[in-house]
């Protein structure tokens, strides 16, 4: 499907969104945490990351982690976001991962990109990762970490076109993707890295957050392909094709 049918496709969704959009901000709050937050105060996105990474996908080993606490040496250079419920559980995290001097960003390491790929300016780009939902959320069989059903969208049954009027893993994705991109225009962050499944970059487009595979798919925490994000496009892509979501992306 190409870029322009997606934009518009989420134009005709938005019609048909306010429902679970009402209900993502009725029911769940959003937070950012800024870069050199300390642990304790981090605590619960840690421990939903253990619960998702360590437990039940196994992409890390439980036994590296006694505390029950999965974190990284670049948790430090990351800010962080979750979703909370009304009882103000943790439901889902994700980070972004700045810049720092000399190291390269984490997905260069596992998800190289091509060799002829032209880096933006490194100081305007981060990494979106460790992006997971609790299990309540993904509520169907075959929902990965992120409540993405890779086998329901390329059947075209997914609900991620907000045909569902519950509340489900792609919206609070949706809903934490829009605090990260407000951290991002604050921060004058323009480009995103970010080593995804296929289906969660189409259900991303779907949504207007469109981005370009830089490298092949490899075993990173399951199979993922590089991809980079430009916001600016973002922006003018919806200010064109659908002004109200990115009304919702900027002010809610």
């Amino acid at each position: 499907m190409l870029a322009a049918d997606i934009m518009n496709g989420v134009g005709r969704a938005m019609k048909s969104a306010a429902a679970p959009l009402d209900a993502l901000e009725k029911y769940f709050s959003l937070k950012a945490f800024e870069i050199g937050s300390s642990e304790g105060t981090l605590h619960d996105l840690y421990a939903l990351r253990y619960q998702v990474y360590c437990l039940e996908c196994e992409f890390l080993s439980a036994a590296d982690y006694p505390s029950g606490l999965e974190c990284d040496e670049v948790d430090h250079r990351s800010a962080h976001f979750a979703a909370l419920n009304a009882d103000n559980v943790v439901i889902g995290t994700a980070r972004l991962v700045f810049p720092e001097p000399g190291e390269p960003f984490p997905y260069e390491a596992h998800c190289p990109p091509h060799s002829d790929f032209e880096r933006p300016p490194v100081m305007e780009a981060v990494e979106v990762s460790r992006l997971a939902v609790s299990r309540q959320y993904r509520r169907r069989a075959g929902d990965t970490r992120d409540g993405v059903n890779a086998e329901a969208l390329e059947n075209g049954n997914d609900d991620t076109r907000f045909r569902n009027q519950r509340v489900n893993g792609p919206l609070l994705v949706l809903g934490l993707y829009r605090e990260m991109y407000r951290f991002s225009r604050k921060n004058n962050i323009r480009y995103w890295y970010a080593a995804m499944e296929r289906s969660l970059a189409r259900v991303l487009a779907m949504y207007g957050f469109v981005f370009t595979a830089i490298g092949d798919e490899h075993d990173y925490y399951g199979p993922v392909t590089p991809y980079i994000g430009d916001l600016r496009k973002l922006e003018d892509q919806l200010r064109a094709t659908s002004p109200e979501l990115l009304e919702w992306f900027i002010n809610g």
